[in-house]
């Protein structure tokens, strides 16, 4: 269990609130294939992930899918954290729709007051549930869009009245809402373009005092390419450039210019390969970058699909700098 000293740790980041983004686990990586081919996914997005990565894949999937994610989320860092993924897609006539949860908790936390005195427990969560669509345009031009609700349990009222040295009566909770919108551009059978915008609502606020954290706005930049498509083999490629928006040409010193190439720098870059035997053997591996983040390695997995079922794996474990693992499991039937 972690031992939350107020003082030191939370009461600052509720009363100041942060520059950076709020809500930050809606950045993590879901599915275990996303996940080997380090993020670059936008312009493949053909799972129940597309509701995460870029709903305009939605428009190109027929049928139903469902899919199931686990993962304990950088036990390196601390013990108990969960990062968990459920989506379903279903086709109709007029397109394709999707519902999505992510969930992520880091386990329990006690509450200790200034002397040090254990008060409590209680488990800290944050979930988004997002409704989503997608659609052709063209035969060859998908066009999605997506509405997320997030909610952000990040301390109990019971604390509040167990703590009146702290001088706060509300706040912990944070809740809010955001859109999505994505499109996916396939100009040849053996290349995919895409792009997304993501995470686009009012700032999330955990304060009575109205202090707020804005929502990572996000931009992704994808492409696929396809080399090798057999009935033996498929190879494919993907790459994305992924930008978090807030806080964006932030030294007025620079020109507009010296500001552009330094966010394309700090943007993240992962790229991937994805080799399919038969269609029943699947093995990924990518490269990652995010310099800010200090965030550099290879992602790799793979994954066996049978009967309309699919077990994947992703692990990117080795792009963090610290010692830990970090392994998704996932699950897909599609019918």
């Amino acid at each position: 269990m972690r031992k939350f000293f107020f003082t030191v740790v939370l009461l600052p980041a509720l009363i100041i609130g942060a520059t950076r983004p709020g809500a930050v686990f809606l950045m993590i990586w879901p599915g275990a294939r996303a996940t080997a081919l380090s993020g670059a996914f936008s312009a493949v997005a053909d799972d129940a992930t597309a509701c995460y990565y870029n709903q305009a894949g939605l428009a190109f999937i027929d049928g139903t899918i469902v899919s199931l994610q686990h993962a304990p989320w950088l036990p390196g860092l601390q013990r108990n954290m969960y990062y968990e993924y459920a989506g379903v897609t279903k086709s109709y006539n007029i397109g394709t729709l999707g519902l999505n949860v992510i969930y992520l908790t880091t386990g329990p936390t006690e509450v200790r007051n200034f002397e040090g005195i254990y008060l409590g427990t209680y488990t800290t969560f944050d979930i988004s549930v997002g409704l989503n669509y997608g659609t052709k345009l063209m035969p060859n031009l998908g066009l999605g869009i997506g509405w997320k609700f997030v909610y952000s349990y990040l301390v109990p009222p019971w604390v509040w009245g167990r703590m009146p040295e702290l001088g706060i009566n509300t706040g912990g909770i944070g809740i809010t809402y955001a859109f999505d919108v994505g499109t996916m551009y396939k100009p040849f059978s053996f290349l995919t373009l895409a792009g997304a915008l993501q995470n686009i609502g009012p700032n999330i606020s955990y304060t009575e005092s109205g202090a707020s954290d804005p929502l990572p706005y996000t931009l992704r930049l994808g492409f696929r390419v396809q080399p090798v498509d057999s009935k033996v083999i498929r190879v494919a490629l993907t790459a994305d450039i992924t930008k978090i928006l807030v806080g964006m040409f932030a030294d007025e010193e620079n020109t507009f210019f010296e500001n552009l190439g330094y966010e394309f720098e700090e943007a993240w870059k992962g790229a991937g390969i994805e080799v399919d035997y038969y269609d029943f053997v699947k093995l990924r591996a990518g490269y990652f970058i995010d310099l800010e983040g200090m965030r550099k390695g290879y992602t790799y997995g793979g994954g066996i699909k049978a009967g309309g079922f699919s077990l994947d794996v992703g692990v990117d474990q080795n792009i963090y700098e610290f010692g830990t693992s970090n392994r998704k499991f996932s699950l897909s039937y599609q019918f």
